[in-house]
């Protein structure tokens, strides 16, 4: 609908595993670099939206020949899935006992080491992952070979539960954390502009009444910029105009969940018991 309406080649604002970095991701990933061959953890934090993923694309995409990254996009699972998702990842046979799948994953580790190679398993939204199977997972790793790393990658509470003293033997294997935070209005403005200049559209196709309101209404988060963007592109087709301006940007803040609105949340708690009511 955007292409065939502004002659594009390719979607406007589609960040793909192909995106690149910007200036604070690229910082956190120069560092990761090093860490990476160090052995231990790192802690990539943030809210959502705030660019973790793009991080997460670049660091699988940067040097396949030397790194190996299986990855884990589902962590809401116990230690036997956890295992055989690894397995998985790296193209091992899944078969067996939990002593077996930790085995091949073990052995698959330094075999890679011996080709010179370094392994560096991925947890995304890993703040969703049972503590004893990360504990686990702590405990498998120190067989590896001293060049793997782990990248734990999730919401600030991931930190907030390493702090807890029982989980001191994970905090203490902790070799670098970085906290991705919310990016500043010059630096979406970029992104935007970067965005249009991808797909050949002229900065103006947004007008700065529109930048602005965008800007606010994010948060400083990138994925609102985008969805925001992309929205207001869509209104601009039903209008019939290649100009977003207030009036495309404010269709798009009319769907509900861009609004907060206190009347639509109860006055007390809705309580529900098994009790019966009592007569008058």
């Amino acid at each position: 609908m955007i292409k065939s309406y502004f002659g594009l080649s390719q979607q406007p604002f589609s960040i793909d595993e192909d995106a690149p970095l910007l200036d604070h991701q690229q910082r956190h990933f120069d560092i990761l670099k090093v860490h990476s061959q160090q052995g231990g953890f790192c802690l990539i934090l943030g809210e959502p939206g705030t660019g973790k993923t793009v991080l997460k694309n670049a660091i699988i995409r940067h040097d396949p020949k030397q790194w190996i990254t299986p990855v884990i996009n589902r962590s809401l699972h116990t230690w036997p899935n956890l295992l055989r998702l690894l397995c998985q990842a790296l193209q091992l046979d899944t078969i067996g006992s939990d002593g077996k799948c930790e085995s091949r994953l073990i052995a698959e580790a330094r075999a890679q080491n011996a080709k010179g190679k370094t392994i560096i398993p991925i947890i995304d939204d890993a703040h969703l992952l049972p503590v004893d199977a990360l504990h686990k997972l702590r405990l498998m790793l120190e067989d590896f070979p001293k060049n793997h790393n782990l990248i734990l990658i999730g919401q600030l509470s991931l930190n907030t539960t390493l702090q807890l003293r029982p989980q001191q033997d994970l905090k203490s294997r902790v070799t670098y954390s970085a906290k991705i935070d919310a990016l500043a209005p010059t630096a979406l403005t970029a992104f935007i502009h970067h965005q249009l200049d991808l797909v050949g559209l002229p900065h103006q196709t947004f007008t700065n009444e529109a930048v602005n309101l965008i800007l606010r209404l994010s948060e400083g988060t990138l994925r609102a910029v985008k969805n925001l963007c992309v929205g207001s592109l869509i209104e601009s087709v039903r209008d019939q105009t290649k100009i977003v301006d207030l009036k495309q940007v404010n269709a798009v803040l009319m769907q509900p969940h861009w609004r907060h609105n206190a009347q639509d949340e109860p006055a007390q708690p809705l309580v529900v018991t098994n009790q019966k009511a009592r007569p008058k």
